[in-house]
């Protein structure tokens, strides 16, 4: 059982910053591919960011490109999600999800509890 803890949620004004990090209990972190997703009131989930083992891959759905980059430091069981330039449009719950790279593409066999990112206008 792998435990996924985010943290670095918070409030800020538009234009700002923050830092997402997913930090993962697994001994087997770097086989995990890690996506962002993340869900605001109302609306359905969507995704945000994916890095490949290895990091040697990343993809950013287009609504983030250019302003977010993900990134991880496996010796920490950490991923990144570095987000600037935010905008009132980002406020969501943000979840990481892990698959590990034996399971079907599409399915996600851990996921987080959120943390919440605000951004105000």
């Amino acid at each position: 059982q792998v435990q996924l803890v985010e943290s670095g949620g918070g409030w800020v004004q538009a234009g700002g910053s923050l830092r997402l990090s997913c930090a993962a209990s697994a001994r087997t972190f770097s086989s995990y591919r890690i996506n962002w997703f993340r869900q605001a009131p109302g609306k359905e989930r969507e995704f945000v960011a994916t890095i490949a083992v290895s990091a040697d891959s990343t993809y950013y759905a287009d609504s983030v490109k250019a302003r977010f980059t993900i990134s991880r430091d496996d010796s920490k069981n950490t991923v990144y999600l570095q987000m600037n330039s935010l905008k009132p449009e980002d406020t969501a719950v943000y979840y990481c999800a892990a698959r590990d790279v034996r399971s079907p593409p599409g399915t996600y066999d851990y996921w987080g509890q959120g943390t919440q990112v605000t951004v105000s206008s």
